[in-house]
């Protein structure tokens, strides 16, 4: 009998004991939480995929891989560019330690409207320092910075290759979103060049799926011989309506992104999509460990493609000259 009483004493110490642990073994099982990152986009994460795997891509170039050591808090404007600034509030409001807001100069404006406190890591081809979202390229002095891709400034080389390939060509034309920032840039960069080589340039705009149409029609009403695709996100996330109108309009086209000649397009200048958000992902990468936006410098993107389809250019019935194949980084076929 008093060996059994002697059991239950020890057997209650031990259930009393390791009660008593219970709290402090939980606690130390608790995974501590991550920091958060916003990620900002007016489009959606279909058309977003490449952009998404760079930036991952440049996280993990600064020791952060998502759902391990950080997390991600996404927010799609679906192209419905007015409710960046609800979203960016949203961000705001969950405390995010730093918003990217890659390839959009309207969702870096919303995100800095909405906080000058939390980081923000932007990519666009607007001036920056106009906008307002820096003091200076070199010192943002601010809560922003980022990648600057001058892509407003390549309206000149790609109608260069329009009149390479098409040198008896007269008319050439531009399409632009009317909100872009970067419009007026892109189109005063094509008149210039237009005029140099005794040119003319018209320009119309789109916003819609129906104004894209259109404009494709008053192209071939005006015997437009060639078009130039301004740089805008909605056109990225229409870039197979684009493309199928250049096709059926038998409209020689240039872009600002492979992604439209991958598609069908016929040709694309500009800058290395991937190469960019990734540079997104190690600046955020760098602010995550304690570095400060206001310290360190819009970068400059340095990497540009020319790619060709040359599929596409013999369905227009074009030659395209060996010099400019010469001068591609890419020539589909």
């Amino acid at each position: 009998m008093a060996s059994y009483i002697e059991r239950r004493k020890f057997l209650a110490t031990l259930i009393v004991g390791g009660a008593a642990a219970w709290p402090l073994a939980a606690r130390a099982q608790q995974p501590s939480k991550l920091p958060t990152i916003g990620f900002l986009s007016p489009t959606s994460s279909e058309v977003s995929a490449t952009r998404l795997r760079a930036f991952r891509m440049g996280l993990k170039e600064a020791g952060y891989v998502e759902g391990e050591n950080v997390a991600i808090e996404y927010r799609w404007a679906e192209n419905q560019i007015d409710r960046l600034p609800e979203l960016a509030a949203d961000l705001v409001r969950r405390q995010v330690a730093v918003i990217a807001t890659p390839g959009s100069t309207p969702a870096a404006l919303a995100a800095k409207a909405a906080t000058s406190t939390i980081p923000i890591v932007f990519a666009g081809g607007a001036d920056p320092v106009a906008l307002g979202l820096v003091a200076s390229l070199n010192r943002p002095g601010g809560n922003a910075t980022g990648i600057n891709d001058m892509v407003g400034e390549l309206a000149a080389k790609q109608l260069g290759f329009l009149h390479e390939l098409l040198p008896a060509a007269a008319h050439f034309a531009v399409l632009a979103h009317p909100n872009n920032p970067i419009r007026e840039l892109v189109i005063r960069d094509a008149q210039a060049a237009a005029a140099a080589i005794g040119r003319q340039i018209e320009v119309l705009t789109a916003s819609t799926n129906r104004e894209i149409d259109g404009a494709f029609a008053i192209f071939t009403q005006k015997q437009v011989d060639a078009c130039l695709i301004s740089p805008d996100v909605f056109f990225s996330s229409r870039r197979v309506q684009i493309v199928m109108l250049a096709a059926h309009y038998k409209m020689p086209a240039i872009y600002y992104l492979r992604d439209f000649p991958e598609a069908g397009g016929l040709m694309s200048y500009g800058i290395n999509l991937v190469d960019r958000e990734r540079l997104v992902g190690t600046y955020v990468g760098r602010i995550l460990k304690g570095e400060k936006p206001a310290d360190l410098p819009v970068q400059q993107s340095t990497k540009f493609e020319f790619v060709i389809n040359l599929q596409t250019a013999k369905l227009l019935g074009l030659n395209v000259p060996p010099t400019l194949l010469a001068l591609a980084d890419e020539v589909i076929e």
